[in-house]
């Protein structure tokens, strides 16, 4: 059975995963992490607060995201950090309002998450992010990376402070993990899907280890740089990088065009 028209999309909404978007990735789910510690805490929001907030701007922003027609860098890395807020936030209310243990809420996210790849292939017959091209498709796509963001932030908090292991090692174990998927894809053929979604579970605990060891004070194991900082950083890396991804996009739209005279070049030049 074919999309409805009015479901199906002009190009694929996603970008693909170069080095770019896994370093925007990272940086991503570092300011998640940080972010919602920073208005919850410092802003004396409070969690419960802080969680309708962040979700109303979500979902402000998702819509204008879900209703573009193509791949847009800023609008979608904006949805993934706001994502990303939204996931840590989850879990956190789990943890602290509700006393869920994160060992359970680990394992219950990571259910979400096959259950989610489950219906998703059993709709579609694939889970690639290459072909995000169907209004049903992106949705199952934003449904998977909210719980890879809950999963990760869960998962990220039992290693680090349940079982003690501390912000560096616990960034320290998720980093050989991401390289240990990239040698079994590389060399040992694991499947490009499978990989890619294993790698993006697994930056989200890396990113927000990392995020807590540079904001945490020293005497809980961090740098002591605060979240306003580690926050303010990171937000202006990912900017950076939208904006270059922004013009270089821009840019390969016109490849058969001068652009200072904007006269078409004759083909194969």
């Amino acid at each position: 059975m074919t999309e409805p028209k009015n479901l199906a999309l002009r190009e694929n909404k996603v970008p693909e995963p170069t080095a770019s978007f896994w370093t925007i990735k990272v940086l991503a789910t570092t300011v998640g992490e940080t972010a919602a510690d920073l208005i919850s805490s410092r802003l004396h929001l409070g969690t419960q607060l802080t969680t309708v907030v962040m979700v109303a701007l979500f979902l402000v922003v998702f819509v204008v995201q879900f209703r573009s027609r193509r791949y847009v860098p800023g609008l979608y890395w904006l949805t993934v950090v706001l994502i990303s807020v939204v996931g840590t936030l989850i879990t956190d209310n789990l943890t602290d309002g509700l006393g869920v243990p994160l060992a359970v809420s680990t394992g219950v996210f990571a259910v979400a998450l096959m259950a989610t790849f489950a219906i998703w292939y059993a709709t579609e017959r694939t889970l690639s992010i290459h072909d995000i091209v169907t209004r049903r498709r992106e949705t199952f796509y934003w449904l998977a990376v909210l719980f890879t963001f809950a999963l990760g932030t869960a998962a990220g908090d039992l290693l680090a402070e349940q079982l003690n292991l501390g912000y560096l090692a616990s960034a320290g174990i998720f980093a050989a993990a991401i390289v240990i998927v990239a040698v079994a894809h590389f060399v040992f053929r694991l499947g490009a899907i499978a990989a890619f979604w294993i790698a993006y579970v697994l930056t989200r605990p890396l990113g927000a280890s990392f995020g807590d060891l540079l904001a945490q004070p020293t005497s809980d194991g961090g740098a002591g740089l605060g979240t306003i900082v580690t926050s303010v950083v990171f937000l202006a890396a990912i900017l950076t990088l939208v904006i270059y991804l922004t013009i270089a996009r821009s840019r390969r739209a016109v490849p058969a065009k001068d652009r200072q005279t904007g006269i078409e070049e004759p083909a194969g030049v």
